[in-house]
């Protein structure tokens, strides 16, 4: 656990969620569609993306419940967005690239906030729907 009470997995998730979610705003507003905020099938796909496997339900879980106590993310029936507050730790953190952001925003994290104690719970089938529906892009090569 880092000196400020995140941890690895939080930071790794956060960072997910804000690739996830730019990548479907972009989407959506290429397609001139409403942006809904990104799906629990893109957030897997962008941590697999960054550290190569796919966080478990548990750890999804946690790490959410934790960054929306803490007012960074916000989750509307199962659709993720990344908070005001979210949004300009992003923006201040120390550019480092992608290889090393998870560990750069772990420590912008334990500097700039305490994590929270949301209420939100992850399912077991939500949690598998969103797995099945990232293998099925995987399977079709999006």
């Amino acid at each position: 656990m880092g000196a400020g009470g995140w941890r690895w997995n939080d930071a790794w998730i956060f960072v997910a969620v804000v690739i996830a979610a730019r990548l479907e705003r972009d989407r959506a507003l290429h397609a001139a569609l409403p942006v809904t905020g990104a799906s629990l099938a893109d957030v897997l796909a962008a941590a697999d993306f960054l550290h190569h496997s796919v966080p478990s339900r548990g750890e999804l879980e946690e790490s959410v419940r934790r960054l929306c106590g803490a007012e960074l993310i916000t989750v509307d029936d199962d659709l993720v967005e990344v908070a005001s507050a979210g949004e300009q730790l992003w923006r201040t953190r120390p550019f480092s690239g992608l290889s090393s952001a998870v560990l750069t925003m772990q420590t912008q994290l334990n500097r700039g906030c305490r994590p929270g104690d949301g209420d939100w719970a992850l399912s077991e089938a939500t949690y598998q729907s969103a797995v099945r529906e990232y293998s099925l892009r995987l399977a079709d090569g999006r």
